[in-house]
């Protein structure tokens, strides 16, 4: 495969003669074509890409290496042309994008393994969900959904049927809900007003929508109302709007057909724990919906890094938890591995744990009776080997040693192995402002989710009836019914609600209409943009046609994403 040309060229960048034995391989060349090299011990360690979807786990006190081997891996994957996407916390990740340098211990651990130091670097996108050091990365609050943006407020039972009757409500009268101040207005809307106000009441029908659920108290609309002020305090806000992420976007490959991978700028999203692991959920149900049935693929469709995966898991309640064993239950068959990352395997649960096939294990530490449980622990999640005492080699493995365990050929986990793992070819630790400016400038979604979008949704229609009192709510030409209203957004609104619907509750798609989505989603990107031009010329020239354009497409973008 042909290696990217560095950004960098300097004398330092190539290894000296005496890095490795002669005739020695490259680290890269270690890789067979079907597996990843990973380490050394007594036999070599590789990673089989045919069971890579059958997820893997990270695991380490802090310090031990966790990092290096989650680059490690990714380096592997893409490589063999395998998109990944993984969150860095600490910013060390992102120097993958950069040429490695040949620092003497990386070039004493090559030459250990009979290999050779080779430079390299890998195409990188860099996302941040508050735009500073990455694209843009948002969804729909309907995208997002109850359940998930329950656990992101921290909502009890009582609040989450709540937010669940406004989504209803929602879906039932065609209100998209694209960012906070739609899902704002609408949980205004359903609180009941006083009697008297009744007949006058232009939202009338949408809180006896709401009532028909059950009863909605102020108090828990409130309560609710203040969670979602904490959120946009902690910045949550930006997360929510449009442009609305494209999975497919993270699925890509470069030039030379490598992977291309995916780093979520972390360090300030980590500031709000609940932020982090529901978006990082939210993205995983996201590809369950949407990718394909692919079986067990040659390699991976993609694969996934779960970070700090323990705060997937804290306080998670029940439902919650049913929905991340189903997802990484079922997500295998669509091509996609998931690997977690945490500093023990206990921080996984029992059935989720049982799930990952692929096991690194770095040092933990020992000192109280607490820690020697929890290495008990950790060493009972792995095949026994009788060579090895699991649980006192744990607590003595240096930094850059693991005890690893991969699946063989039948599926079946090998016996757990104390290895070096190899070192990264990338730089290791972070990059620079400017190189990471550079990097985004040639980014290939340059430009595509850089500026946010503010389309007419719920917050715009319920405006609209509340300032125009005078036309009854759903008649024909009033602006603020749903769907019609007047001008040429409600013409368009109309035949778009006729051909496509709006009505299915978010998070109850069958596959059909997983198909059925991304088929009309594909088509209607030419239509709405003729449509549109048409429409946009009709109303003034050539600007019109530009302006058009981008309006209907938004309100085309919206509906299908419901």
């Amino acid at each position: 495969m042909a290696k990217k040309v560095s950004r960098k060229t300097s004398d330092k960048a190539a290894a000296p003669p005496s890095a490795a034995p002669a005739g020695a391989g490259s680290i890269a060349s270690a890789d067979t074509g079907t597996a990843i090299f990973v380490g050394k011990g007594e036999q070599p360690a590789f990673l089989t890409l045919g069971l890579a979807n059958r997820h893997g786990l990270a695991t380490g006190a802090t310090g031990t290496g966790k990092t290096v081997t989650l680059q490690v891996l990714a380096e592997g994957f893409a490589r063999a042309g395998v998109p990944v996407f993984a969150a860095d916390i600490k910013g060390d990740l992102s120097g993958i994008a950069e040429v490695g340098e040949p620092k003497d211990f990386i070039l004493s651990r090559a030459k250990a393994m009979g290999l050779q130091f080779q430079p390299d670097q890998f195409s990188t996108i860099f996302w941040d969900v508050f735009g500073e050091q990455g694209h843009p990365v948002r969804a729909t609050v309907t995208e997002m959904g109850p359940l998930l943006l329950s656990q992101m407020l921290q909502l009890n039972d009582v609040q989450e049927g709540v937010l669940n009757v406004a989504f209803r409500v929602a879906d039932e009268h065609g209100l998209a809900l694209v960012d906070m101040k739609d899902l704002r207005a609408l949980l205004d809307a359903i609180v009941p007003g006083s009697a008297k106000d009744d007949d006058l009441d232009p939202l009338q029908d949408i809180r006896k929508a709401a009532q028909s659920f059950g009863n909605v108290s102020k108090a828990t609309v409130g309560t609710i109302q203040r969670q979602l002020l904490v959120l946009e305090n902690q910045g949550g806000a930006k997360f929510f709007g449009e442009p609305a992420l494209q999975l497919k976007d993270f699925m890509r490959t470069d030039s030379s057909g490598r992977g291309m991978i995916n780093i979520l700028v972390a360090d300030k999203l980590m500031s709000s724990p609940k932020l982090y692991s529901t978006f990082l959920l939210w993205m995983l149900s996201e590809l369950f919906e949407e990718l394909p049935e692919v079986g067990d693929p040659a390699k991976p469709k993609l694969v996934f890094f779960f970070d700090e995966a323990h705060l997937l898991f804290d306080d998670a309640p029940k439902a919650l938890m049913d929905k991340i064993e189903q997802v990484v239950r079922l997500i295998r068959s669509k091509g996609v591995g998931v690997y977690f990352v945490t500093q023990n395997p206990i921080d996984v649960p029992d059935k989720i744990l049982a799930q990952l096939g692929n096991r690194v294990q770095h040092a933990l530490r020992a000192f109280t009776p607490r820690d020697q449980k929890a290495v008990q622990a950790a060493a009972q999640t792995f095949r026994p080997n009788p060579n090895l005492d699991t649980a006192q080699v744990i607590t003595e493995l240096g930094k850059g040693e693991a005890l690893v365990s991969f699946l063989e050929g039948n599926g079946t986990p090998s016996m757990v192995e104390r290895v070096m793992i190899r070192p990264p070819t990338a730089r290791i630790g972070p990059i620079t402002p400017d190189e990471r400016k550079a990097i985004m400038n040639a980014s290939p979604v340059k430009g595509k989710y850089d500026t946010a979008i503010d389309a007419d949704s719920a917050f715009e229609i319920l405006q609209k009836r509340l300032s125009n009192t005078a036309a009854p709510a759903g008649t024909p030409g009033a602006d603020g019914a749903p769907g019609e209203g007047g001008g040429v957004l409600g013409q368009i609104g109309s035949i778009v609600g006729t051909v496509f619907g709006t009505s299915t509750p978010r998070g109850k798609l069958s596959t059909g209409q997983v198909i059925a989505r991304s088929v009309t989603r594909s088509v209607t990107n030419k239509v709405a943009g003729d449509v549109a031009a048409s429409i946009g010329k009709s109303v003034g020239g050539s600007l019109g046609g530009s302006i058009g354009r981008s309006i209907v497409r938004n309100v085309l973008g919206s509906l299908l994403r419901r």
